[in-house]
């Protein structure tokens, strides 16, 4: 990640701002995300702050519940997030092509089987 950190920095996220970002359409309420991240709580509302602050994310009234607030990745928010993960792409392929094409299908094998047991 600190390879993109520049390249960040241009799209106007850090990088765990990036992280809070790429969450937020499948955590629609900053408990969830604290949770999702194992982040303190506190940490997710500054970043959050930040991100509403840049026009990435809004909060808006929860239709079911008037009392909370529901997160929204804003178009900004999105163009922000796909030039941000083309970024993180990009560097990776880089790093991968350190690697001889056999060693890569051996790194590919061994990830899927950690994934695998994840579950």
């Amino acid at each position: 990640m600190n390879s993109c950190s520049e390249q960040f920095d241009e799209l106007g996220l850090d990088t765990k701002e990036f992280f809070v970002l790429g969450e937020v359409d499948e955590c629609r309420y900053p408990a969830e995300l604290a949770a999702r991240l194992m982040m303190p709580k506190a940490s997710v509302t500054v970043y959050l702050r930040n991100l509403v602050a840049k026009g990435f994310v809004q909060r808006e009234i929860d239709e079911g519940d008037l009392r909370r607030h529901r997160l929204v990745v804003t178009p900004d928010g999105k163009k922000a997030l796909d030039r941000a993960l083309t970024t993180l792409s990009d560097n990776f392929e880089q790093w991968l092509a350190r690697l001889e094409a056999q060693e890569r299908d051996e790194l590919q094998r061994l990830l899927e089987k950690l994934l695998r047991h994840q579950q």
